[in-house]
């Protein structure tokens, strides 16, 4: 691509933002010494966002000198139509800032009445091919675990089978009497039920959860390989067998292709892959765990990637009603429920009760 189209590109893209976003970009650029021209603004529109728009807003350094250096970026997020059917947002603003006291995550720059600007990380954002890397996935269970370990505010009850009954709620709500029939969402208050009689015998193991570790939610910084695991609107505190599943099913998608809500579930790591990421999230506290801890675990995960699939597919449909980003949301929804029906059998011991 010549300059002149990445330029155009740029300028149709910072058009597309909110009026509030680039006024709060140009009150920011003009207090940085780094910045000539605050109102030399290039916006890139990022790809692999479905929950939000996610822009990168750059400026040209200020002295000739530095020509060749990146300039000034910041990250311009645009909250998504309607997402606040899925999470509190002030609640996830809370979040963001306790994670950034933390040291963990970028920092919150500044707030526009639909939208945020954070911090840059100056850092490579994971593909779907990294997370079958041994060395990243390691590297991944470990952060996790750091992550979970986390001391943050609010309520620490388990919020997943209340966050699966008003998501279903809010689908019933939103549904076509067909649609609701095809995802049989009149049976599927038996089916969480079921599911949550089943992993309350588990040992449950709760942390403060991410919920969303897809490999667009991480970035790693290729020198010192540090993790930083982003994105934070639906984490909760939680049983983290269920985040680890959540990872797991992440495997499956690539949200950078040709046809990004497409799965493919033999990409679901092997027995093999399971035992490597289990035992490296153990072991980042410093102790070796037996093999009956890791192989405990790794049936609740198992057993919680139902949950995974149940969760995802009601955020489809309902995204497919409220959001108006280019993604296919509803056929994303079918086969997350096509896994669930699939899986069950050989997963879910307990009967549901019609």
């Amino acid at each position: 691509m010549v300059a002149s189209e990445t330029s155009q590109k740029a300028a149709a893209a910072g058009s597309s933002i909110p009026e509030g976003a680039r006024r709060l970009l140009h009150e920011l650029a003009a207090g940085w010494g780094d910045v000539a021209d605050c109102r030399a603004l290039e916006v890139v529109p990022l790809r692999g966002a479905m929950t939000n728009e996610v822009y990168q807003a750059r400026w040209p350094p200020a002295a000739e000198a530095e020509a060749e250096a990146a300039g000034r970026r910041v990250l311009v997020r645009v909250y998504g139509e309607g997402v606040e059917v899925f999470f509190d947002r002030e609640a996830e603003v809370r979040t963001f800032e306790s994670m950034s006291r933390h040291g963990h995550g970028p920092r919150l720059l500044g707030r526009f009445p639909n939208g945020r600007v954070e911090e840059f990380i100056h850092a490579r954002t994971l593909s779907a091919v990294d997370l079958r890397d041994p060395e990243i996935s390691a590297i991944i269970a470990s952060k996790l675990r750091e992550f979970h370990n986390l001391d943050m505010p609010g309520p620490k009850s388990v919020l997943i089978w209340d966050r699966l009954r008003n998501w279903l709620k809010t689908a019933k709500n939103l549904c076509p009497s067909d649609e609701a029939k095809e995802f049989c969402l009149d049976s599927m208050e038996n089916e969480i039920t079921a599911l949550e009689n089943e992993l309350s015998e588990d040992y449950q193991c709760v942390g403060f959860c991410h919920n969303d570790l897809q490999y667009g939610n991480i970035m790693i910084d290729e020198e010192t390989k540090l993790l930083t695991i982003i994105d934070y609107e639906y984490a909760s505190f939680g049983p983290v067998a269920y985040d680890i599943a959540n990872h797991f099913c992440e495997m499956a998608a690539d949200y950078h292709s040709e046809k990004p809500h497409i799965l493919d579930y033999t990409k679901y790591p092997d027995t093999d892959e399971q035992k490597q990421f289990v035992q490296s999230y153990l072991s980042s506290s410093g102790e070796e765990p037996d093999a009956e801890k890791v192989n405990n675990l790794i049936k609740s995960i198992e057993k919680y990637t139902l949950a995974s699939h149940l969760i995802w597919g009601l955020w489809g449909i309902i995204s497919e009603h409220v959001n108006d980003i280019d993604f296919d949301y509803m056929g994303y929804a079918r086969q997350r429920f096509e896994q669930y029906w699939l899986k069950k059998p050989a997963i879910l011991t307990c009967q549901v009760v019609e």
